[in-house]
């Protein structure tokens, strides 16, 4: 990627010689192009939100910026990026959506996520540490930024306006208002299940913002909730935990068994905890972030649930499904399970009979297809 510090070599993660999706995209280059051309200082604390694979904090290390982002894959890109560039360690600080925000920013770059809650729920953090001075500049490809968007950034930043569109790509300038009134923080946001989903009927889910369908259980995994295998597996692992509803789910029907929660998104892992302590589950579980089922033990698994996402950002590519389903099947003992949710039309019977050798459907409706793989010998 060519910038106006120079050139900077940039991966996604994890590394994959057949990965042909680019590190960067034409948003991150506009918003590079903006600060050199009108001189932005790049002094005090310089904040980036959201940005996605180190892209953005890479270019611009000399000034030492702090980067916030809510996926693990973006923070171990961006460590990655940054050692290629050979930028030493603590020149930028990788802070998690987790994480307390700095008490003060001078400048905020703001790379525009796909949920509109996440942006809000982010601004709303950050908008205490803002002040009259700060430069605010979002950035984001033109279908990606809509009216909701500008909105957000003029009711909790101040008065908001776009720039032309380059290449598909348009910034945002909102001008800090130190007198406006800031709504609550709505998150994290709970809601009741419904009734006629097995263990779970009835309970709890706590969603943080960004979490995929916050207000509302989705239908997929309403789907594999009423069709979960038979409690007896001594280790599951709910993989691409998301909001943690059937981890918990299994848990609720099974406290004999020890569950673990993975995913890749601090947001989604804070979520399931909190899904689960807010039922009062007995069981034993852990929850972690990271990539899969990357530094859980060979043949230490009997179960895996998974309903795999098929987006990497605005690009579809079933990559991200690919590696879980080989981590689960590293991960599984001999004899266990992987059990996923999916559209009819991806295709992952296909997926799993290559890797595993068999594929069968357990259940199915016109959308939806629950499949069932067993590692063998």
């Amino acid at each position: 990627m060519t910038t106006p510090w120079g050139e900077v070599e940039l991966t996604r993660f994890p590394e994959d010689p057949r990965d042909r999706l680019r590190a960067w995209d034409a948003s991150d280059a506009y918003l590079l192009r903006h600060l050199a051309e009108q001189r932005v200082p790049l002094t005090g604390t310089v904040v980036v939100v959201g940005d996605r694979w180190g892209a953005l904090v890479t270019a611009l290390a000399e000034h030492g910026p702090t980067q916030i982002t809510d996926s693990f894959l973006s923070q171990e890109a961006t460590r990655a990026n940054l050692a290629r560039a050979g930028v030493g360690p603590g020149t930028v600080q990788l802070l998690t959506t987790r994480d307390t925000p700095p008490e003060r920013v001078d400048v905020l770059l703001v790379r525009v996520p796909k949920s509109l809650a996440l942006l809000e729920d982010q601004l709303l953090r950050l908008a205490p540490a803002v002040h009259a001075g700060t430069v605010v500049v979002g950035t984001g490809m033109v279908k990606e930024i809509h009216t909701s968007t500008l909105r957000l950034f003029e009711r909790i930043i101040g008065p908001t306006r776009t720039s032309l569109a380059e290449q598909k790509a348009r910034l945002i300038f909102s001008t800090p208002d130190p007198a406006l009134e800031r709504p609550a923080n709505p998150w994290p946001y709970r809601y009741p299940l419904p009734d006629g989903i097995g263990a779970a009927s009835g309970r709890t889910v706590v969603n943080h913002a960004g979490v995929f369908c916050a207000d509302r259980l989705d239908v997929g995994t309403r789907f594999l909730l009423r069709h979960l295998p038979a409690p007896g597996a001594a280790r599951v692992v709910d993989l691409g935990c998301g909001n943690g509803v059937v981890g918990t789910a299994v848990a609720l029907a099974d406290p004999a068994a020890e569950v673990l929660f993975v995913d890749e998104s601090y947001q989604a892992v804070a979520s399931a905890e909190a899904t689960y302590r807010a039922n009062g589950v007995p069981g034993h579980a852990e929850f972690r972030v990271g990539d899969g089922l990357a530094g859980v033990a060979a043949g230490s698994v009997d179960l895996v649930l998974n309903n795999p996402p098929f987006h990497s950002h605005q690009a579809t590519t079933d990559a991200t499904a690919w590696r879980m389903f080989t981590g689960a099947k590293r991960a599984l003992r001999p004899g266990g399970e992987l059990w996923v949710i999916g559209n009819r039309h991806l295709g992952y019977h296909v997926k799993l009979k290559r890797l595993f050798g068999n594929s069968e459907v357990v259940a199915g409706n016109p959308k939806f297809v629950v499949l069932r793989a067993v590692r063998e010998g």
